[in-house]
């Protein structure tokens, strides 16, 4: 979680770094209280600018997923995994939602889709991953 972004994605940094706090309170990696590392300590694991990350953290706290202690840190609120979870869910439906019908429009089959969906489940595919071997392999048909 919050390890690295992808600077070559058309997803802006500062939503990539959202997403992936968001993603991980949905997925219960994040929970109440915990604290977040500060602000300095990720621009300098993922390599971006402070600005991009005290940006992202604000967001997320006009979000309502985290809250800031003066001098002690950032934090994810309470309540946040049950916004985060009903959040996430939608996103996700809303690009598979995309994804299925252009996949439809250009004569994929269901089995096709399947099959495809099956191996990206099974090969650990990460968000904002930089596209790997098997995305090329899979697109070799």
């Amino acid at each position: 979680m919050l390890e690295k972004v992808n600077l070559n994605s058309s997803v802006a940094v500062y939503v990539q770094i959202e997403n992936q706090v968001r993603f991980a309170v949905a997925a219960g990696k994040l929970k109440a209280d915990d604290q977040l590392p500060s602000v300095r300590e990720l621009s300098e694991r993922l390599e971006v600018n402070p600005n991009t990350v005290s940006k992202a953290c604000r967001d997320l706290e006009v979000m309502g997923i985290v809250y800031t202690r003066r001098g002690m840190g950032i934090y994810i609120q309470k309540g946040a995994e049950a916004r985060c979870r009903s959040a996430v869910r939608t996103q996700v439906i809303e690009k598979l939602y995309e994804v299925v019908g252009e996949a439809l429009a250009a004569g994929f089959s269901h089995k096709e889709m399947g099959a495809i969906a099956d191996k990206l489940c099974h090969a650990g595919v990460e968000p904002y991953a930089i596209e790997s071997s098997l995305v090329r392999s899979l697109t070799k048909v």
